[in-house]
């Protein structure tokens, strides 16, 4: 069979497509940016990659009118865009207007469980969502889900920041909301389950674990599965946005996703039947098994994707080819190279830079960095990097993002989300047995300008030390 998979390069679609291959589907990866794509070698002959934004009508030409099926999973919940809903909506439109010209006999939605008359601003969007894939002349499947629990959603990273920051929380009172969790390998049993499945056609289903659990208890239980003695206390008096705050400096994720999930925690997702698990013959796993499962691939380093290296936990609004091209004119630039002593040994340090490993010297200024950063409405430098040795181009680091990484090659080059009067670049390349290191500048207006001087005083000694350790020298 033949399925279209949007939202490719996001949480779900990174670790459904193997799923599908597995299966035997040929499966069309729509993408917006197919620098921002990576699969490993062994999917490659299986998939086809498209790049189609469907905000843009003209791009949707580039769907085969051939498929059988299509996963719809696109979601803005903390889109920046004031007006999100109504884009969700025209995106919605737009790719139920191309589908009508194919061949695809179901499309299968993931969406949030919606059992409140009072929803959220983005659930109240995912609805409409919803309401726009059913006048498709295709089937349609809706799958609503509430807290997904898997090493790298966002939920998930939450959780995880706040018991290990914070012996003793005060926090607000919709920690004692109540919710259903599911463990993402459940979420993607039902999603592959219910491919061209007559029985799930033209209808929604919330899908959960089987236990119901407050945020309060799901703080707890991650508390204990780490062994860790944690207190927490609701008090009545945080406002929404305090909350959004509170989170926001606590943890890792941005102040528009702190937002949005606080405006949805107030809102009990609790399935109203489950009658799709004997449909499916799903069992769902028990949160402490979910937990459990996470808590290993992050041991392993064995992450498949993370909402961290989606554009949402920056300030990337566009795709990242456009600053591919590291300019040269009107920029400030500190060029540093030295030659190697092993080529292999520097390879693996630079692509090891960053996150719990650090940059090598003066680690303590590129925290402060982040911390400033944070205080000014930034990335800060709490997201880190998803795997500690692995990385590919749309790959969030820290307060950088990965705009090229080609190990074969000897270059990487990132670009920084930090709050910045301008624009930065940070570019590692190994030529010959030489390895070039460059950090490119170019400032915006006089303050850009005095930024580069108020900083250069520490250029000296970071960047050179840096490059130092990258080689062996002191390492």
């Amino acid at each position: 069979m033949k399925v279209l998979l949007t939202g490719a390069t996001g949480y779900i679609g990174k670790r459904l497509l193997p799923i599908l291959v597995e299966q035997g589907h040929e499966v069309v990866c729509c993408v917006r940016d197919k620098n921002r794509f990576y699969a490993p070698k062994q999917l490659l002959n299986s998939i086809k990659i498209i790049e189609v934004d469907f905000l843009k009508e003209e791009t949707l030409t580039e769907i085969p009118e051939d498929i059988d099926a299509a996963y719809y999973l696109i979601h803005s919940m903390s889109s920046s865009a004031l007006n999100y809903s109504e884009l969700e909506r025209v995106s919605a439109e737009n790719f139920v207007q191309r589908l009508n010209q194919t061949q695809a006999k179901q499309v299968i939605y993931l969406s949030g469980i919606v059992n409140d008359s009072s929803l959220s601003k983005h659930l109240s969007s995912r609805k409409k969502v919803e309401d726009v894939l059913n006048t498709g002349h295709f089937a349609s499947t809706t799958l609503r889900a509430g807290i997904i629990v898997g090493s790298g959603s966002a939920s998930f990273e939450i959780i995880r920041d706040l018991i290990q920051k914070l012996p003793i929380m005060i926090t607000p009172r919709w920690l004692d909301t109540k919710c259903q969790p599911i463990a993402i390998s459940d979420v993607l049993e039902f999603l592959s389950k219910s491919l061209l499945n007559p029985l799930t056609y033209d209808q929604n289903f919330d899908i959960g674990g089987p236990d119901i659990l407050t945020y309060k208890e799901m703080l707890l239980g991650f508390a204990k599965a780490k062994k860790l003695k944690r207190w927490i206390y609701t008090i009545p008096i945080m406002t929404p946005k305090l909350s959004s705050y509170w989170l926001y400096f606590v943890t890792s994720t941005s102040y528009k996703l702190a937002t949005a999930l606080v405006s949805s925690m107030k809102v009990e997702v609790i399935c109203k039947d489950n009658r799709i698990n004997e449909l499916l013959e799903v069992k769902p796993m028990t949160y402490e098994l979910a937990l459990s499962k996470a808590l290993i691939k992050i041991d392993k380093d064995d992450v498949a994707s993370s909402w961290k290296d989606s554009l949402i936990s920056g300030r990337f609004s566009s795709n990242i080819s456009r600053f591919l091209k590291v300019p040269k004119k009107d920029c400030y630039i500190d060029r540093r190279k030295k030659e190697i002593i092993d080529r292999n040994f520097t390879v693996e340090r630079i692509w090891s830079i960053g996150g719990e490993t650090g940059w090598y010297y003066g680690d303590w200024l590129w925290n402060l960095r982040g911390f400033i950063d944070k205080l000014y409405g930034g990335v800060g430098s709490r997201r880190g990097r998803t795997n500690k040795h692995d990385i590919h181009a749309g790959d969030a680091l820290d307060f950088w993002r990965v705009l090229y990484a080609n190990k074969d090659e000897g270059k990487l080059v990132l670009f920084a989300e930090m709050k910045l009067p301008g624009e930065a670049w940070l570019e590692f390349k190994i030529i010959n047995n030489t390895l070039y290191q460059s950090a490119t500048f170019k400032p915006k207006g006089i303050w850009g300008r005095l930024y580069w001087y108020a900083v250069l005083p520490f250029h000296g000694f970071i960047f050179q030390g840096m490059l130092n350790k990258l080689i062996g020298i002191g390492a």
